[in-house]
């Protein structure tokens, strides 16, 4: 009996010093990842003079200073970049959702002639790479005279391979005996849809809006190409602009400030709905 307690109190120890270990690995690297956005809100809140005078760049601030974020959103137009990717990322995730749903519901659901093959042709458009899609809706859109426009900045967002086969995945694993139930009490295929598939994929539809908002925020090279107006600028094209006609080039903490106020945003989003996102994702639905 000795033996087998001086064992498990052996077994303890050893993980113990395991999690000790981890935990200084875990905060090591939190360190590591942290760092580019503490020097950079750092940044944001010195002065220029401040910043220009450090020969070695230091890591504290003794008189920290918010005009930078003042001169951020009344020098540029940064309220106006805001507004725009707000417009773009809300239209495009309404639509993008809308066109995913109906999509993952039908390769899930519905049988169809051919729809084996449809969806391999489907996912094998993943294996296109992002350049060529570019190029041919760049020339699309252009042919359409839509540069310039909240419309040709949206239209080639509304749809996505992954979300589509993520929300297929999970519509599929919803018990078939459901979908019979539903059809004995006389429900429609659309009203299944709304009323019981929908419901029950809350968590995995939620996740896809949130990433898909995100993934609007950091749109960076098809508004580069179809936007050369200022006025239609998300905030990742706005950073260009005020990096090049801004104060950019001459005033680094505020560049930085208006870097911080552009980010914030997504990263609360994502701290509040971070639970949501992984179970959405890891989610494998309700099997039969």
């Amino acid at each position: 009996m000795k033996e087998k307690g001086y064992n498990v109190e052996k077994a303890k120890t050893k993980q113990k010093v395991k999690n000790v270990f981890k935990y200084i690995f875990l905060s090591f690297w939190a360190i590591i990842v942290l760092f580019p956005f503490y020097f950079m809100v750092l940044t944001s809140l010195k002065t220029s003079g401040q910043y220009n005078s450090e020969i070695v760049p230091k890591l504290y601030v003794l008189k920290p200073t918010l005009d930078n974020y003042v001169m951020a959103f009344t020098t540029v137009r940064l309220s106006r970049y805001f507004l725009n990717t707000t417009i773009f990322a809300v239209l495009t995730t309404a639509l993008m959702i809308i066109v995913s749903i109906l999509a993952a519901f039908g390769f899930a659901r519905l049988d169809f002639k051919g729809k084996d093959i449809v969806f391999t042709l489907f996912l094998a458009l993943m294996m296109i790479p992002n350049e060529l899609v570019v190029i041919t809706n760049f020339v699309t859109i252009t042919n359409l005279n839509l540069r310039n426009t909240f419309t040709g900045l949206i239209l080639p967002s509304v749809t996505s391979v992954f979300y589509v086969y993520l929300l297929k995945e999970n519509f599929a694993q919803i018990s078939d005996y459901i979908y019979y139930a539903a059809k004995v009490d006389g429900a429609n295929d659309f009203k299944y849809l709304t009323k019981i598939v929908i419901p029950m994929s809350r968590p995995t539809i939620i996740s896809v809006i949130i990433l898909k908002i995100i993934e609007c925020a950091n749109s960076y090279v098809w508004p580069r190409l179809v936007t050369t107006k200022s006025a239609y600028f998300l905030v990742s094209n706005g950073l260009q602009e005020i990096r090049e006609n801004g104060f950019g080039r001459e005033n680094i903490p505020a560049m930085m400030a208006a870097v911080v106020a552009i980010s914030i945003p997504l990263i609360i989003l994502f701290l509040v709905f971070r639970k949501t996102i992984m179970n959405g994702v890891s989610k494998s639905g309700t099997k039969g």
